[in-house]
């Protein structure tokens, strides 16, 4: 049995999904870690793969939900799931703001530099978590189903 373009597009979404929280956890251990010690090369590498994955792999992922996963869900007549990827729409500018000020401290450490303020870099880590967090909750838990919902009307209606 092949497995339809659409339940692949959502697996690959979720996948996603798990990586970045994958990342962030990941990530918020490293940035802990460090109170106590350096980055060891294995940490600095750890570092850079994350920054990697943020700086590319993630903002496609936000491209193609603003592309193809929000259009459809904002030109229907529900008012509270507009409102939601309308904020959903303003995460993605706030979680790109956010990633813009970590990603260059997160190249500094995955290049052995410390020019920066722990303090003010775990902050950061722990802002930029929270946020991308909460997004994904509500993509996963709104945004993905009414989307999937929408492509079954829509096969069904072709029927």
């Amino acid at each position: 049995m092949a497995i339809a373009p659409e339940a692949m597009i959502f697996t690959a979404m979720a996948d996603c999904h798990g990586q970045m929280q994958s990342h962030l956890t990941a990530l918020e251990a490293l940035v802990k870690g460090m109170e106590s010690s350096p980055l060891d090369a294995a940490g600095q590498k750890r570092i850079g793969a994350i920054e990697a994955f943020f700086s590319s792999t993630a903002r496609q992922h936000h491209a193609l939900e603003e592309r193809y996963f929000f259009p459809p869900l904002l030109a229907g007549d529900e008012p509270d799931l507009i409102a939601t990827v309308r904020g959903l729409q303003q995460d993605h500018g706030w979680i790109e703001e956010n990633w813009i000020e970590l990603s260059p401290q997160l190249s500094a450490l995955a290049s052995g530099n410390n020019w920066f303020d722990l303090a003010e870099l775990a902050h950061g880590v722990e802002v930029f978590a929270e946020l991308c967090r909460l997004h994904l909750e509500l993509e996963d838990t709104l945004v993905y189903p009414a989307t999937r919902a929408r492509l079954v009307d829509l096969a069904e209606a072709t029927l």
